[in-house]
């Protein structure tokens, strides 16, 4: 007797790589001890929240039960929090964005499919650059979607013709996570502008929205200072999902939100539509003491400087072992390609080593793999030689 549907089951049988290679470091911790194992397989932030933090913690304790209660919120969000959201998106994105454009949501996933279960119908089609974020495709998957991968160029830049050739009758939006999970890509002004050129033809060819889904949890991890376009300035139908779990180091706190552009025509009837779908999808509203972090640590955010170093000491024990990559301008990824066609047979060899790392067909990518390096620099530097070793075990 069937407990569960079968495309669970098909799910499940397909489980996430990496989560697999996260237990088997715990595993491996076991055997050798945390300091002798390298873990880079899940993206999950070591550095605590910035001091501010702690002490908008040690305030709300101390308002609790006095200037505001723990009950439910407005399913939008909170009013203050939404004016704080607003001057913060207003001023990384360089364009006037009004509480009214924002929903507070559970984290940037929370926004996603909120996002996609107010827009999409079954048989609707969500175009994303690959490599991607894995979940991209069960978020769609949830509301009858169909996620279609396009792959990047070499240096994973976009091609924008190859989207530009993926967009059918039922596309109804497209992902552009930037900078990139797993790729650590920053998208240019000008391949986002020509991709915006395409939407519009298509817009007016099918006489359908498609939607641009800026999906940037990594805005602020941004090495190198390039340019991060506001992508609502170059498309109407923009809308922008962010988090604080990378920001302020707040991943278990679930805090994302979902902003419309302010351009988009009738954009109060998605508004609404979103502040529906956040209900009714049973995240009813945002952690209440997690929106009052927001209030007073909007403008707040953990030392770049510490994720820089790390990226640089990365890349030292990458080019030391031999190891081909495109270096990050953000978020903290590395994705090397692998010295074997398949990755798998490196990502073992790297196991045997007690390196922790995720192959990239995951990600849609075979022939890659992915590190994540949001772990300390001893961690970092400490497993150069493990990088040697497993290059020379697979004759490299």
């Amino acid at each position: 007797m069937e407990l569960i549907s079968k495309e669970v089951k098909d799910f499940l049988g397909n489980s996430s790589m990496i989560r697999r290679m996260f237990e088997a470091g715990i595993e491996l911790k076991k055997q050798y001890g945390a300091d002798k194992v390298y873990d880079f397989s899940l993206g999950n932030p070591d550095l605590p929240p910035p001091a501010e933090v702690k002490t908008a913690m040690a305030e709300i304790a101390a308002e609790s039960g006095e200037m505001f209660s723990f009950g439910y919120m407005p399913n939008a969000g909170g009013v203050s929090c939404r004016d704080a959201l607003a001057k913060l998106l207003s001023k990384e994105q360089n364009t006037a964005f009004a509480p009214s454009d924002l929903i507070v949501t559970c984290g940037a996933a929370g926004g996603i499919n909120a996002f996609f279960r107010a827009v999409m119908e079954r048989g609707d089609e969500v175009i994303c650059p690959s490599p991607y974020f894995v979940e991209y495709g069960f978020y769609a998957g949830n509301y009858g979607g169909k996620l279609v991968p396009v792959a990047t160029k070499e240096d994973f830049s976009l091609d924008v013709a190859a989207i530009e050739a993926a967009i059918t009758p039922a596309t109804r939006a497209i992902i552009l996570n930037s900078p990139n999970n797993p790729t650590g890509k920053i998208y240019s002004k000008a391949e986002l502008a020509a991709v915006a050129e395409v939407l519009f033809a298509a817009r007016k060819k099918f006489g359908r929205v498609i939607y641009i889904v800026a999906d940037e949890p990594y805005r602020f991890l941004n090495f190198d200072g390039v340019e991060i376009p506001c992508i609502a300035s170059l498309y109407d139908a923009t809308v922008i999902i962010g988090s604080f779990s990378k920001s302020l180091s707040l991943p278990g706190e679930r805090l994302g939100y979902v902003a419309v552009a302010p351009t988009l025509e009738n954009k109060e009837e998605l508004m609404g539509a979103l502040t529906l779908t956040n209900r009714i999808l049973g995240f009813v509203n945002a952690p209440i003491v997690g929106q009052k972090l927001i209030e007073k640590c909007w403008d707040c955010q953990v030392d770049l400087d510490i994720y820089r170093r790390r990226r640089n000491a990365m890349a030292k024990v990458l080019s030391d072992a031999g190891i081909e990559f495109v270096m990050p301008g953000g978020a903290f990824y590395f994705f090397p390609k692998s010295p074997v066609a398949d990755e798998r047979i490196f990502i073992d060899a790297l196991l045997k080593e007690r390196v922790l790392a995720v192959p990239g067909r995951g990600f849609g990518a075979p022939g890659y793999f992915r590190l994540a390096f949001c772990v300390s620099e001893t961690v970092i530097n400490n497993s150069a030689e493990s990088f040697k070793r497993a290059m020379k075990a697979i004759g490299c």
